[in-house]
């Protein structure tokens, strides 16, 4: 169709709209709210996709496209538009200064359907690792809840990983990894899911890595009321009677006298067997020990030994424990 002839076209339908009201000189209603609800600050990129509806102008079918991994998007009549680095109102404002020359009084629409060009990976202890899209401005807490939130066994500390080209994370604990292509930086868990640091809620790039680091664990198995995982704190260690306290203390027929506290040397995949007596510990005529990372305090009860070491090595297999304690 030549130009003349779309714009006497377009001209005609708002002609009859006048006197008919079939005819709608605004595109339809869900699709002008289904356009209001994408956010008109956020930026385009390769891979992500938009549905444009012009007025009057057929040749652009009502269908997504994708923008390239060049940045540029195709389109009938008005030809390539470079789409990266230009907010959705950016674009549809380039699209109407195109279809000027087309089109009389143009109107256009556009969505985004599809987001592509600001993945966010999310590793660790969260419900749903992986890669998430920003989806337009989002903080750090925001993406944690993206990921379904962190798991019970989440450490204490998230750590960031941000391409240079989007500069420095504003943090204190920020730097720049050896290579200097990345700035890393960390917070503290607890601090920011309690809402004590706001600094703490940085607003989250493009290709962000977020790790939430599992926590180091001590384990309590045997024959107490609640054998389970106890997730250590910030001072890495917890002593025996918390723990023994954390799995609500000494099941019916527990030797508390015959427990010991397995541990493996750094470097190395043998345990060795620290005894200790927990009999002597509760009455305070014992010193309480700690329990390090990856410990596990074992307390057998009076089954015989051979069935005693047969439930031990099941237990160590499942050292994860159905219940997880935290203090």
């Amino acid at each position: 169709m030549s130009g003349i002839m779309r714009i006497l076209s377009a001209a005609g339908l708002v002609t009859l709209a006048a006197g008919c009201t079939l005819v709608a000189t605004e595109p339809p209603r869900d699709r002008a709210a289904a356009s209001a609800r994408a956010d008109s600050d956020y930026v385009l990129g390769p891979d992500d996709q938009i549905k444009i509806w012009a007025l009057g102008v057929e040749e652009i079918p009502d269908r997504p496209f994708r923008i390239g991994s060049d940045g540029g998007v195709d389109l009938p009549v008005v030809g390539r538009v470079e789409a990266k680095g230009l907010t959705v109102e950016q674009f549809r404002m380039e699209l109407l200064k195109r279809l000027e020359h087309q089109v009389w009084k143009p109107q256009v629409s556009v969505e985004i359907v599809e987001f592509g060009s600001q993945p966010v990976t999310i590793l660790g202890a969260v419900v749903k690792p992986g890669t998430h899209q920003l989806q337009g401005r989002k903080n750090l807490a925001e993406i944690l809840s993206l990921a379904g939130g962190t798991r019970p066994d989440a450490g204490y500390d998230v750590r960031i990983s941000r391409e240079k080209r989007y500069g420095a994370i504003p943090l204190d604990s920020a730097h720049w990894a050896w290579d200097g292509d990345y700035s890393v930086a960390q917070v503290n868990l607890n601090s920011l899911l309690a809402g004590d640091n706001p600094a703490y809620n940085i607003p989250i790039k493009p290709h962000d890595v977020i790790t939430v680091p599992p926590a180091e664990a001590a384990y309590v198995i045997g024959a107490v009321v609640k054998p389970g995982t106890i997730v250590l704190a910030d001072r890495q260690s917890i002593s025996v009677l918390q723990a023994l306290a954390m799995a609500e203390g000494l099941g019916k027929n527990a030797k508390p006298q015959s427990a010991r506290i397995l541990r493996t040397a750094p470097g190395s995949s043998q345990r060795t067997e620290l005894p200790i007596d927990l009999k002597r510990v509760m009455e305070g005529r014992a010193e309480d020990v700690s329990l390090k990372a990856n410990d596990v305090l074992l307390v057998p009860d009076n089954v015989p030994q051979k069935a005693a070491f047969r439930a031990l090595e099941a237990m160590i297999q499942m050292a994860t424990g159905v219940v997880i304690f935290r203090p």
